[in-house]
């Protein structure tokens, strides 16, 4: 299975991340989706390694995260997470199914049929492993439909126009 590389929407969360952990202290820190462990990387830089979990459905990610001493778990979003977490990130498969994508790149990209199905479970999972104060951050595109997004209260926190979309990190607490 492919990992997925990153890309404009990785440097844009983990910029985004390595200013919110500046200013805000926590104690623990969900990195869903992990992939090749970006946002666990930076959240390292000020967190001790032993209260990051990275967890991804890619057990190659899985592998890959692990070589670099992170606690890992292969996981479709939550179903193998007990714990709750001061933060939680995701950067989402956002897109919309395309058939002319290869199977082998869909699973870090496509995110259901319309493109929010796979955002919109994350949120309704996520509530249950927030501590209190917690934060969730998002990172979905404006080519993600926002009508069942929107159902759960959020504010944009940051944006950034590529090609022809807009990439959004959604803030839920």
């Amino acid at each position: 299975m492919e990992i997925y590389q990153p890309q404009e929407d990785s440097y844009l969360f983990a910029d985004f991340l390595k200013r919110y952990l500046s200013k805000n202290k926590i104690s623990s820190y969900l990195d869903m989706g992990t992939a090749t462990g970006i946002l666990s990387e930076t959240a390292s830089k000020v967190l001790d390694k032993k209260y990051i979990l990275a967890a991804d459905i890619n057990p190659d990610a899985i592998k890959l995260i692990k070589k670099r001493n992170f606690n890992a778990i292969k996981t479709n979003l939550f179903s193998k997470i007990k714990d709750k977490f001061d933060l939680i990130t995701f950067n989402a498969p956002y897109l919309p199914f395309d058939p002319r994508e290869p199977k082998s790149s869909q699973v870090a990209t496509t995110g259901g049929k319309k493109g929010d199905e796979i955002s919109v479970e994350f949120l309704r999972q996520a509530k249950k492993h927030l501590k209190n104060n917690g934060k969730i951050f998002l990172l979905i595109s404006s080519l993600t439909p926002m009508g069942k997004i929107k159902k759960f209260k959020h504010k944009i926190v940051a944006r950034k126009k590529i090609f022809m979309e807009e990439l959004l990190i959604l803030e839920f607490n």
